[in-house]
């Protein structure tokens, strides 16, 4: 096979060549001209970034016979026989760890090199050894014969004993920034003839997510057809999203428009795009916006408290998502938490309305002004409800987790659960995706406890208490109350439970009817009033 992959075909063959690790680079000539050179080095960091490259770079320098500022000659005897000299071991952890292995490679390091100065051992995975093997190798690594260094590659430094490390002079690789590997990319295609845009130069950058290999293996298949490297064609095959996308799906949550959220959720989710680099891109152009906030004081309708949190619940998504759950839905009831309810008009209405154009004209006009006169007169109200709203949430919550302890019995939670198990939660409407995540985690005589991933979708469970009450009670045959708490706030009120178990402390049965006279209603008659006075009172509908 005459054909060579790309990562191994432009694979460093001297530092000049080795990019985005200047810091170590410099470091190790350094030690080679300076003649400081140890016996035993440990390169960490994540894949593709260079750390078997260096090793085999270093290693060829070192034994080189003519170096030049510290850089391999390329013609001495040493430089033109490296690739196959006795005196360079290269040893696969992840395939050789045993004990037995490291025994031989103990006893083969008492004979001198042949014909280097040095006879270096290359083991590459090193963290995959087990621990009989590394206390085997720890003796050698303490005293070392003069003629041996070893060069140890790991991804995975927190697996390699201290004993280990404690003996190795330690250079941690970093990612390979965008522009980097995007400027090593372009060069690469010149000298292949391989035509690219420089959208997708950037987005096989991005996706390679900081290792040069892992780029030079997308672009290595992306060029197999000879046709020209196109973004399109890369979001197509890796199921990666477009920037535009990205900020279309901003532009959407900034206008509070969630018919476009949902229909692009739903476009994500067949085109069978990676969620997870959905999430990411979105946090990073999320992460950029707060920044421009921050930095020219940007007017924008999607405040950086409000990006911040969508941030942290986008995290808290990506790190708790089951393949049990459809993730695009998760991301979706997210997305939602953070767009404002808007005042619709009958569609029918809007439909007859179509007909007579300048009447048209006028009621756009007018719905104009409704939603400027809701915008001033309403949004301290608004904010004040909803302040009013969480503070009453949150005691009944503290009210209804007292009353299920109080209450709480194993025959009850495992009719409930066995009955939940079996919903059909398309019957919830819009509350199915929220409700999807869900389970009954205790019950007692009164209460039940729902538990989700993220605590947004809790408060949104909270916030539609009633709706869900009255579905779910018919469904459990039971006149049962509900409260949903995030799996974080479980853990925290179970802990607690459990604590005054063991104090002796008993939970008593708390009237919560008292509490409905704190719950807060929103009064939206001067809303009615100011749309009566435009419209009919048959075509007003506040949602």
């Amino acid at each position: 096979m005459d054909y060579k992959v790309l990562y191994r075909k432009y694979r460093p063959t001297n530092f000049e060549n080795i990019v985005g690790q200047e810091y170590t680079i410099t470091m190790l000539k350094n030690a080679i001209m300076n003649d400081k050179i140890s016996h035993a080095y440990l390169f960490t960091g994540p894949r593709g970034t260079g750390k078997t490259s260096t090793a085999k770079v270093f290693a060829k320098t070192i034994n080189c016979e003519n170096r030049i500022n510290g850089e391999a000659c390329g013609k001495c005897n040493s430089c033109l026989n490296f690739s196959h000299s006795s005196d360079i071991i290269e040893i696969d952890a992840a395939s050789n760890n045993g004990v037995d292995d490291i025994r031989e490679l103990i006893n083969n390091v008492k004979i001198a090199p042949t014909s280097s100065k040095y006879k270096i051992y290359i083991i590459d995975e090193v963290h995959m050894m087990t621990q009989s093997a590394f206390n085997a190798l720890l003796l050698t690594l303490e005293e070392p014969p003069t003629h041996a260094i070893f060069i140890m590659a790991t991804t995975n430094v927190e697996s390699v004993p201290i004993t280990i490390l404690s003996r190795c002079q330690r250079f941690n690789f970093k990612k390979i920034e965008l522009n980097t590997i995007k400027n090593q990319l372009s060069k690469i295609c010149l000298e292949e003839n391989i035509k690219i845009t420089s959208d997708a130069l950037d987005e096989i950058a991005y996706l390679s997510e900081g290792g040069l290999r892992d780029a030079l293996s997308l672009l290595d298949q992306l060029s197999s057809e000879n046709d020209e490297i196109t973004i399109d064609k890369i979001l197509m095959n890796y199921g990666s999203i477009s920037s535009l996308f990205i900020k279309n799906i901003i532009d959407d949550i900034e206008n509070n428009d969630a018919d476009k959220i949902i229909l692009a959720m739903k476009e994500l989710e067949n085109s069978s795009s990676d969620y997870k680099v959905f999430i990411k891109k979105l946090v990073k152009e999320l992460i950029n916006k707060a920044i421009l906030i921050k930095q020219t004081n940007l007017k924008s309708n999607l405040t950086y408290e409000n990006i911040k949190n969508l941030i942290l619940d986008l995290n808290d998504c990506f790190n708790k998502i089951s393949i049990h759950i459809n993730p695009y839905l998760l991301i979706q009831v997210i997305l939602l938490n953070y767009v404002k309810p808007v005042v619709k008009a009958n569609d029918e209405d809007v439909k007859k309305d179509k007909i007579e154009e300048q009447p048209k004209i006028i009621k756009q006009e007018v719905v104009v002004e409704v939603k400027e006169e809701i915008s001033t007169t309403d949004e301290s109200n608004l904010s004040t409800y909803n302040e009013e709203l969480s503070e009453y949430l949150e005691e009944l919550k503290n009210i209804r987790i007292n009353n299920c302890f109080a209450t709480a019995q194993k025959e009850i939670l495992n009719k409930y659960q066995n009955k939940y198990q079996t919903m059909n939660f398309k019957e919830f409407g819009d509350m199915e995706s929220l409700l999807i995540d869900t389970k009954i985690i205790a019950a007692g005589k009164q209460v039940a406890i729902l538990t989700t991933s993220l605590a947004s979708s809790a408060d949104l469970l909270n916030h539609h208490l009633e709706k869900i009450e009255s579905k779910l009670s018919t469904l459990l045959e039971g006149d049962v109350k509900f409260i949903a708490v995030s799996e974080e706030e479980w853990n925290n009120y179970k802990r607690e439970y459990v604590q005054n178990l063991k104090n002796g402390v008993k939970y008593e049965v708390i009237d919560e009817s008292g509490l409905q006279e704190l719950k807060p209603s929103k009064d939206d008659s001067q809303l009615e009033q100011f749309a009566e006075q435009i419209f009919e009172t048959k075509k007003i509908e506040i949602i």
